[in-house]
């Protein structure tokens, strides 16, 4: 009986554990336009989902409404886990840069690439149907640093 016992609480325990792994739908929060007002003009992503992925483009905006693309992400499964492929187009940020997914508890979402410069950290959390706060950190010359972006849902 107790061996049936155990058996039976490994199985539940398996179970919550596949529960808890992250599928395409732990990201469809990030779907649609999100802005960020800047003491220059805004911040503009907008994330798309697809079969397999979520794709974003960023653009900064100046005041007068010109716009420079930043930066592509892909979100993908990539041999079972899930990156934050990302492409910088900014001078000094140009490039790939892959994060893998290290978390996704509750409504925050945390990647990782320890071997980049910065940040070594990118993170998203959903603050309900409007509101989205991302941060990236990580250490540059041996200071630890973060920078916080609050997106508003853009109409």
């Amino acid at each position: 009986m107790k061996k049936l016992s155990l058996t039976l609480a490994l199985i539940n325990i398996s179970f919550y554990i596949l529960a808890q792994e992250p599928t395409l739908k732990t990201f469809y929060f990030l779907e649609g336009n999100w802005e960020m007002k800047t003491k220059t003009g805004k911040i503009i992503e907008r994330w798309k989902k697809h079969k397999d992925s979520l794709t974003s483009t960023s653009y900064k905006f100046n005041t007068a409404g010109d716009s420079v693309l930043t930066e592509t992400v892909v979100l993908k499964k990539i041999s079972g886990d899930w990156y934050f492929c990302v492409t910088g187009y900014e001078k000094g940020n140009e490039g790939k840069t892959d994060f893998k997914l290290v978390s996704s508890a509750g409504n925050t979402l945390n990647f990782e690439n320890n071997q980049h410069d910065f940040p070594q950290q990118i993170s998203y959390q959903n603050i309900g149907k409007d509101r989205l706060l991302a941060w990236i950190e990580g250490e540059i010359n041996g200071k630890r640093r973060k920078i916080t972006f609050s997106y508003q849902r853009a109409k």
